[in-house]
C-alpha cells in the first residue's frame, strides 16, 4: 500500500524488543515532520483495539488524525492471540511498564508523543512523562488514578458478596453499579470480551502489576520555581463512572495553568466508547490548543479560496483569449493589446 497516498489506512505491527521485555505495538500512518505522534495504551481487561477502536474509527477522530501518526501499545500479553507467559514468568511492574516505551519511540524514529491513556494505561503513561518530560508534549488522561491503593478490594466491594471471578472483578473496575444493572448490551458484549479475547493468566499478571503500583507523587508545582516541570496535561473525569473522586485527586495536584478537567455526562466507565464523540472534540480543542491540527473550517476556507482563484484565472484567461481574437470594427469592444513588461 502506497503510505503517502493512504496514510491513514497505513498499518505496521512490530515486536519491540525493550529493557523488560517485548511490546506489540501497532503504527497507523507515518509520521508527520516535526509533529507529535499520537501514542495509546489501554487499561486493564482490554486491549488496544476494544479500548480505542470506537474512538479513532469516529468520524471526527479520524479527521484529527490525518494530521498525525498514531501508534497504539499493547501492554504485554494483553493483544489479540497473545500467547500464555512461561512459568515463573515475572510480569513488569508499573513503573517498568513505563520505562518500556522510550525504546518504542527510538525503535520507531518517534522523536515527542500525545499520549491518550485509560485507567491503568493512564497511570504508564503519566509515569512516562514524569520520567521523560522532553518526550511528552501533552496527555489526555481517562480515569487515571494516581494512588498507590489497590482497587481489587474496592472492586469487589460494589459486588453482591465476595468473589473470586477475575472477569467480574475487571467488570466492575470499568463500570459503575448502575451501569452493569442498566446497560446490558455493552455489559455483555466487555463481559465476553474479557472471559473469551484476553488470555486469563495474562490477565491476572497485569492486573496484579496495576493492584500493587506506587503512587504517583505528583506535586502541584510551586510558582517561580518548578511550574515547567509538569508537561501540557488534560483530564476527563466521567460524571457517573468509578473514578470521579480519584480524576478529581489528581487534578488538584497539578499546575492549574497547564491541566484541564472535564467533566462529562452520561459516559460512565468508558467515555471513548459510549461518548466518542464529546471525546474527539475535546481531544481537537486540546491538540489546536497546542498549535496543531487546523480546525475543519479552516481547511474548508482555504479550499474554497483555492477553488475560486482557480476559476477566476481560468475565467480571466478566457476573456483575454476571446478579446484578442476579435478585430476592431467600430462596434461593440476592440481588441485588447498585451503591453510588453
Amino acid at each position: 500500500m502506497n503510505q503517502e497516498l493512504f496514510p491513514s489506512l497505513w498499518l505496521q505491527e512490530h515486536d519491540i524488543e525493550t529493557p523488560h521485555g517485548v511490546l506489540h505495538v501497532t503504527m497507523r500512518g507515518v509520521p508527520k515532520g516535526n509533529r507529535p505522534v499520537i501514542l495509546t495504551y489501554h487499561d486493564i481487561g482490554l486491549n488496544h483495539k476494544s479500548c480505542f477502536n470506537t474512538l479513532f474509527n469516529y468520524e471526527d477522530m479520524q479527521e484529527i488524525t490525518q494530521h498525525f501518526a498514531v501508534v497504539h501499545v499493547d501492554a504485554p500479553g494483553q493483544q489479540e492471540g497473545a500467547p500464555p507467559f512461561p512459568t515463573g514468568y515475572r510480569y513488569p511492574t508499573m513503573d517498568e511498564l513505563a520505562e518500556m516505551l522510550p525504546s518504542v519511540m527510538t525503535q520507531l524514529k518517534v522523536n515527542s508523543v500525545i499520549g491518550i491513556g485509560v485507567g491503568a494505561g493512564a497511570y504508564v503513561l503519566t509515569r512516562f512523562a514524569l520520567n521523560n518530560p522532553s518526550l511528552v508534549e501533552g496527555l489526555v488522561l481517562i480515569n487515571v488514578d494516581p494512588c498507590a491503593e489497590g482497587w481489587i478490594d474496592w472492586a469487589a466491594s460494589k459486588l453482591s458478596g465476595w468473589t473470586s471471578n477475575l472477569v467480574d472483578i475487571v467488570m466492575a473496575h470499568h463500570f459503575s453499579t448502575d451501569e452493569l444493572t442498566e446497560n446490558q448490551e455493552l455489559i455483555q458484549t466487555y463481559r465476553l470480551h474479557i472471559a473469551q479475547d484476553i488470555n486469563q493468566d495474562n490477565l491476572a499478571l497485569f492486573c496484579g502489576s496495576y493492584q500493587y503500583r506506587r503512587d504517583l507523587e505528583i506535586e502541584r508545582p510551586i510558582v517561580g520555581l518548578n511550574e515547567d516541570t509538569v508537561n501540557t496535561l488534560t483530564y476527563v473525569k466521567t460524571h457517573k463512572g468509578p473514578f470521579v473522586c480519584v480524576c478529581v485527586e489528581c487534578n488538584s495536584r497539578l499546575n492549574p495553568t497547564k491541566t484541564t478537567l472535564l467533566k462529562m455526562a452520561d459516559c460512565g466507565g468508558l467515555p471513548q466508547v459510549v461518548q466518542p464523540g464529546k471525546l474527539a472534540e475535546a481531544f481537537k480543542y486540546f491538540v489546536q490548543g497546542m498549535g496543531y491540527s487546523k480546525s475543519t473550517h479552516t481547511r474548508l476556507f482555504l479550499w474554497f479560496k483555492h477553488m475560486f482563484l482557480q476559476s477566476f484565472i481560468c475565467r480571466l484567461q478566457q476573456t483575454h483569449h476571446s478579446l484578442s481574437a476579435r478585430k476592431p470594427n467600430g462596434k461593440g469592444v476592440g481588441s485588447v493589446q498585451m503591453m510588453p513588461v
